[in-house]
């Protein structure tokens, strides 16, 4: 548990370089101290303008005044001069109140920074300290960054306060805690008996927390001393749970045992390894267990918490609601014009292509955008709302899988962005947990919530859905998904992948992003799994193939 580092003995004399200054940590018997040496300029040089007010600068900071801020502020901090460290950021009160508890609540003593190469307004800088709880101790060695800003009102350069500064790890309302841990560990195991280890599986990391943080207590563990991030409310609000920076001491765990299948867990973890900013998950179709998750960043578990726009993937759910009211069926000619105006925003297809006198069938291969939005006027602004919460379970806020999680978000929209919907983009998210189920209830024919713990564990409910699908409007969707994966935009990732199966490519525009976020998802047999690949680009290139692995690793 945690995250453990060793630090080599701290030296008594070590020299550093800001920018273009020397810095030497001294270290004494309490907390240590560095000066600098030469270029140093004072925070006011009394400059004033002709009208005798001081003058206030602008413009982009200057390598001393970077460097000159820095001093203060990690000087003070380190020499355990809270109030002059605080008034050297642009949130004197919030910076006293996190520096306080980092000696107080963290007990984190004999602090020595020690500042690395100035890139811009960042400086990076190292931190060695001693944890100390009741005659525990342990050292704490981590690399923080400070950036330096100018303040608009009088142009001064100050520490852009973040609760990152103090530790990455931490977000603003966050605190760190050294004491007796809130819950006790687990030892958690896949569904085989295997222990699931951060060292065995790179991303496990945040579903290892919520395991902890859900049945840490309940597994009979007892707990140990540690350092923590304890999360604030704004945190806690999108499912972060309380993270283990350092053990003093170990406690007992507690034993829980997960769905994760040991092939499938490793398969996931080496195909997320090959794509930056890439996550999957997988399902079983007739059961709803997880069976597989990972993300290329293993600080945050995007595959069950994410909340992106799931782009053309979402045309799924969409084709189900068109063919049960009647405006598409699956072999019957349907539009695809190059463009369609709804709600004054004029909707293209990707390289502005059309398919004339095409089915329906086709356009859903190759994924038509103005095939879907030409329906837009003929359907209320709530029909995609109820047809994700009452058939596929999605967006109603009450999965519980064991651990935090999303489950997607449809939300009521009208005009253009109820027609920017039904092409997965406008206000729908979603993440790959959710888009695999998705795949699983037209594989299966009905919603089975997703789960990484068996709810025999705690009795817990799973969420399901107030209705199915006609078998029509199945056979028909499932047709749709099996073509696409023949001979539509998944053929050439599922290529080779045997078995009764179907798929769905997407791409989501995202503003500020060059290239779209590349979705896959598909079933196979009793497999169903979904991928995305953040600034991937077209997802049948990107997301596809790691998606079409897994389902020919668990075949």
């Amino acid at each position: 548990m945690g995250n453990r580092r060793r630090v080599a003995e701290r030296r008594k004399t070590s020299p550093a370089v800001i920018g273009g200054m020397i810095a030497v940590v001294v270290v004494g018997a309490g907390a240590g101290a560095y000066a600098l040496y030469g270029g140093g300029a004072a925070a006011d040089d009394g400059t004033r303008a002709s009208d005798g007010k001081p003058e206030v600068k602008t413009g982009p900071l200057s390598a001393t005044e970077v460097t000159t801020s820095a001093r203060a502020f990690l000087t003070a901090w380190q020499s355990g001069r809270i109030p002059q460290a605080a008034a050297a950021t642009d949130d004197p009160a919030a910076a006293r109140a996190l520096l306080t508890g980092y000696a107080k609540d963290a007990r984190v003593k004999d602090v020595t920074l020690t500042p690395g190469a100035r890139t811009g307004a960042k400086v990076p800088f190292d931190v060695k300290g001693t944890v100390s709880y009741k005659g525990t101790e342990k050292p704490l060695a981590y690399t923080g960054a400070l950036t330096v800003v100018r303040r608009a009102g009088d142009g001064r350069p100050l520490v852009d306060w973040r609760a990152a500064v103090v530790h990455p790890d931490l977000r603003d309302g966050d605190r760190l805690v050294t004491g007796e841990a809130g819950t006790p560990p687990v030892k958690a195991l896949d569904r085989d008996g295997g222990e699931l280890t951060k060292e065995k599986y790179a991303s496990i990391g945040p579903i290892l927390d919520g395991l902890r943080e859900k049945y840490g207590k309940k597994a009979g563990g007892k707990a140990g001393i540690e350092l923590r991030v304890v999360r604030g409310k704004a945190a806690k609000a999108k499912d972060l749970s309380d993270k283990t920076l350092l053990e003093l001491s170990e406690g007992t765990p507690g034993t829980v045992r997960t769905t994760l299948d040991p092939k499938l867990q490793t398969a996931a973890e080496q195909q997320v390894a090959k794509k930056a900013r890439s996550s999957v998950a997988v399902v079983r179709v007739s059961t709803g267990e997880i069976l597989a998750a990972a993300n290329a960043s293993p600080g945050f578990n995007t595959a069950f918490q994410g909340s992106l726009a799931p782009g053309s993937t979402m045309k799924v759910v969409t084709s189900s609601l068109l063919i049960e009211k009647g405006l598409a069926s699956a072999n019957k000619k349907h539009p695809c014009p190059k463009y369609f105006t709804y709600g004054h925003w004029k909707f293209q297809n990707d390289d502005k292509f059309e398919i004339k006198d095409g089915t329906f069938k086709a356009s859903f291969a190759r994924s038509c955008n103005t095939a879907f939005i030409s329906r837009a006027p003929k359907l209320k602004d709530d029909d995609l709302t109820k047809q994700a919460q009452q058939v596929f379970g999605l967006g109603l806020n009450n999965w519980a899988i064991g651990v935090p999680s999303f489950d997607g978000a449809v939300p009521v929209q009208s005009a253009a962005q109820m027609g920017a919907s039904l092409i997965g983009q406008g206000g729908v998210r979603m993440n790959p947990l959710n888009m695999a189920s998705v795949s699983a209830t037209v594989k299966g024919g009905t919603f089975r919530q997703p789960y990484l713990v068996s709810p025999d564990v705690d009795g817990r409910t799973l969420a399901k859905a107030s209705r199915t699908m006609s078998a029509g409007t199945l056979a028909q969707l499932r047709e749709l998904m099996a073509y696409t994966a023949a001979a539509g935009t998944a053929a050439e990732a599922m290529a080779g992948v045997g078995g009764d199966t179907g798929a769905k490519t997407g791409s989501a525009e995202v503003d500020g992003q060059k290239k779209p976020n590349g979705w896959f998802t598909a079933y196979r047999d009793d497999l169903a799994a979904a991928g995305v690949v953040q600034q991937g680009g077209h997802g049948g290139s990107t997301a596809g193939p790691m998606v079409a692995a897994l389902l020919k690793a668990g075949g």
